[in-house]
């Protein structure tokens, strides 16, 4: 049950999900028909993934989960909007679940695409340009403290989502003030497959 499982707990769940995954040994959970069968009526994940929409980050393969574990919201370079913010506070206020994890990962398209534009001051055009607009503070950000690739580019925007997240929903933060949630971000290593904690582990 996600409802008697610490932000920590959870955490580390993953980490051993995340682990397996590396190693080959990957043992997809909770996805038997009986499982499936147990969840029509009900679920309780354990954990939040809000990360950006790639291809090669799917959620449930790289910390090895399965059917009713991870509550999942994904958008190109996890950008934030009402939508997404409307759906965390969902899964924290009716869900109960401790943990959300903001994954970002290697290489990433749109922090790229961001990237580029401050660069060249060539906006992308139409929604494109949105995400763009949501990830210039990262960019800028990492440009300030001399960081010039794009991968230290998407740690900093792992980091600064969290932030934004806080600040942005009132039942969140206050769910993370009450030790009953954490929210951390997470750094995938396309090539290796790893997820790594980038934020201050404090909250957990």
């Amino acid at each position: 049950m996600s409802t008697s499982i610490s932000p920590a707990q959870a955490w580390q769940r993953l980490l051993e999900g995340n682990e397996r995954f590396v190693s080959g040994d990957a043992q997809h959970p909770n996805q038997s028909a009986s499982r499936r069968s147990e969840l029509v009526n009900t679920q309780d994940p354990f954990a939040v993934i809000f990360g950006c929409s790639d291809s090669r980050l799917a959620a449930e393969i790289i910390f090895d989960l399965g059917l009713g574990d991870a509550f999942v919201v994904r958008t190109a370079g996890h950008v934030l909007d009402d939508a997404v913010l409307g759906s965390l506070e969902y899964s924290v206020s009716v869900l109960n679940v401790p943990l959300i994890v903001v994954l970002g990962h290697d290489n990433c398209g749109a922090v790229t695409a961001t990237k580029a534009a401050v660069e060249t001051g060539e906006m992308p055009p139409h929604f494109i340009r949105d995400l763009a607009e949501r990830i210039t503070p990262s960019v800028l950000t990492s440009l300030r403290n001399d960081q010039t690739e794009v991968n230290d580019m998407v740690v900093e925007h792992a980091r600064q989502t969290v932030d934004r997240l806080l600040e942005s929903s009132q039942v969140i933060s206050a769910a993370v003030k009450g030790s009953s949630t954490a929210v951390i971000g997470v750094a995938y290593r396309l090539e290796e497959g790893r997820a790594q904690l980038v934020t201050d582990p404090g909250p957990l």
